[in-house]
């Protein structure tokens, strides 16, 4: 029973960090650039981060605590290689939320609120490359993850 509640924490995680970002990534940052200038824009992304991290950085909390509870059950020496990859890859992904949400997005929050637009826009797209290396990274942690059955 514990086994089977970590692993649905783990994936609903999962689901709204990496949901999350595709999300923005592939449907709200295309639709964003072709109807609104850049105040609107930035501000529109400026509130929407501040939702989504907020989110976010539970279901980081959730994914990691799960994942390091399912691998203490069984046993980090016994762990399939799937899961030593998974484990590294999420820690990776971590790292680049951390980076956006405790650096990037102050920064573009700021930039937004005193209508720097050309600095705001500047941190967005360092937003959004680090969002599409961490679902780069998200694509080869589930080919991990299904790989260690």
């Amino acid at each position: 029973m514990l086994t089977s509640t970590l692993l649905w924490l783990h994936l609903t995680g999962v689901i709204v960090w990496v949901g999350g970002m595709f999300f923005a990534h592939q449907c709200l940052r295309p639709a964003a650039l072709q109807v609104l200038e850049p105040p609107q824009r930035l501000a529109l992304w400026a509130a929407t981060l501040q939702r989504f991290l907020r989110w976010a950085a539970a279901a980081v909390l959730v994914v990691l605590g799960s994942g390091v509870a399912l691998l203490a059950r069984a046993g980090f020496a016994a762990a399939p290689p799937g899961w030593h990859v998974m484990a590294a890859g999420g820690l990776v992904m971590a790292v680049l939320f951390v980076l956006v949400y405790g650096v990037r997005f102050p920064r573009l929050r700021d930039d937004v609120a005193a209508a720097r637009w050309p600095a705001a826009a500047a941190q967005l797209n360092t937003i959004r490359r680090l969002v599409g290396a961490n679902l780069l990274l998200a694509v080869l942690v589930i080919a991990a993850a299904v790989s260690a059955r």
